[in-house]
């Protein structure tokens, strides 16, 4: 039996905020999820909202709001690093703002159907959409070398080859279905840490931004928004673990001309490259304060980063300063 699961926006106010969207303004929400972040922006002014969501679970909850913000609210079907043809199907080729909230959603992770948690025995899938290798898929096929790569490049897990060798000989004798099964076998050679974590949560993540090509995604979307922005535009992203959270700080700083240099004795290398494409609001980002964190322990871990979008023609591909 399903949980019914909850969410609860992470940095809402501070999203908020940095958006500052305005009447008449066309917002883009990359992530919808359950819609926490699309329905705060259509409550703080009468702007137009395009949303887009792979899940096909995410579409269904959708529809009373979709309704209640009738005609406003517009939910695309498809993946955000494809947004400016996703946008471009609708007529859409400038926008504002856009906001984006990379990961599992709560929903997600909660429902043990999906495959995401090892917290609930459910199906090896893991699938944010509805197409594509399941989890089961790759830890069933790939082979003991690439397995190690995905859990130590995305789960960051130092004993990636022990696992990956451990799968291999455990699916020899029998295929990986269930989550559980995966995370016995991955807890018979992690041993325990210290700070409580379950041993099988790092190659989970690994698996999971493997399967979803999440890094990918992110990278496809955050070149798509520099695209898509007007001049004055607001690029808000929220991140979860550092490996996003890199990437996001590694895409701002350098498109805003703000590399950091050598040493601190030395200045940053000389602005010969394309000029700055956007203006960031703050070089640290923003987490969440004593009290969310307290409200929501998922959100501890949360940075939102907000750049604003400048006059200046977006890089070619490949650019760099």
């Amino acid at each position: 039996m399903s949980h019914q699961p909850v969410h609860i926006p992470v940095l809402l106010n501070e999203i908020v905020h940095d958006m500052a969207v305005r009447t008449g303004e066309t917002v883009v929400d990359g992530t919808f999820g359950a819609g926490g972040y699309s329905r705060a922006l259509l409550d703080s002014a009468a702007i137009r909202l395009f949303a887009i969501d792979r899940d096909p679970a995410a579409h269904e909850r959708a529809q009373p709001l979709i309704q209640a913000y009738a005609p406003r609210l517009t939910l695309l079907n498809g993946c955000f690093g494809d947004m400016e043809a996703l946008l471009a199907m609708v007529g859409v080729t400038k926008v504002d703002a856009i906001v984006l909230d990379i990961g599992v959603s709560s929903p997600q992770i909660d429902t043990p159907e999906r495959g995401f948690s090892f917290r609930f025995d459910g199906p090896l899938d893991m699938r944010m959409g509805n197409t594509g290798p399941t989890a089961a898929d790759v830890v069933n096929s790939a082979d003991e070398t690439e397995l190690a790569d995905i859990f130590y490049r995305y789960g960051e897990e130092r004993l990636s080859r022990r696992v990956a060798r451990a799968i291999v000989l455990r699916r020899a004798e029998q295929k990986f279905e269930r989550t559980s099964d995966l995370a016995d076998v991955i807890r018979s050679c992690v041993p325990k840490s210290k700070d409580g974590i379950d041993p099988a949560t790092r190659s989970f993540q690994g698996l999971r931004i493997h399967v979803n090509d999440e890094l990918g995604e992110l990278e496809r979307a955050l070149a798509a928004a520099e695209r898509l922005l007007s001049p004055g535009g607001r690029l808000c992203v929220v991140t979860f673990h550092s490996l996003e959270d890199r990437l996001v700080k590694d895409f701002m700083r350098e498109r805003s001309g703000n590399l950091p240099g050598p040493s601190r004795h030395m200045p940053g290398p000389a602005a010969t490259g394309p000029a700055p494409t956007f203006r960031l609001l703050s070089k640290s980002g923003t987490g969440p304060g004593a009290e969310e964190q307290a409200r929501n322990p998922r959100a501890r871990s949360a940075r939102l980063r907000t750049a604003i979008r400048t006059e200046a023609p977006a890089w070619a591909q490949g650019e760099a300063a």
